[in-house]
């Protein structure tokens, strides 16, 4: 018998879920790249995450500017990937920070679709969490 894709657990009060995957098909076993061009050279896709503005205030980063001037997706950094790479985001975004406003929008975003159904996913684990809540605890 295989184990479980998707296990939902409680633990007092608090609900959790695990995703139960095999080390080989996780994202983090890939080896860590510090130069983008060297990244994005031949990417199917490329996931950019946001950058919160308190590390920056923080000292982790001398400025907004200077981040996007070495790490920030542009179009012309784009052009390094594969022709059809697909851009992602889970938002909320810093235009002009991770990511280009021309990219963002551009015909190979799909941030808005991705945002969209994180919506859905984040909707469908808090479900599955309530299903396995004591009849007493749920709302």
């Amino acid at each position: 018998m295989s184990e479980p894709e998707i296990i939902c657990e409680t633990r007092g009060a608090a609900g959790l879920v695990t995703l139960n995957r095999p080390k080989a098909l996780n994202a983090l076993t890939f080896a860590m790249v510090r130069d983008l061009a060297r990244a994005l050279d031949g990417a199917d896709v490329v996931m950019m995450l946001r950058l919160q503005r308190e590390r920056m205030n923080g000292g982790f980063v001398p400025s907004a500017r200077e981040y996007f001037r070495f790490f920030g997706l542009t179009e012309e950094r784009l052009r390094l990937a594969k022709p059809d790479t697909l851009v992602l985001h889970p938002g909320p975004m810093n235009r002009g920070v991770e990511i280009d406003t021309l990219v963002a929008d551009g015909p190979q975003s799909l941030i808005r679709e991705q945002v969209e159904m994180g919506v859905a996913v984040r909707m469908a684990v808090l479900e599955a969490l309530a299903q396995h809540l004591p009849e007493g605890n749920r709302a």
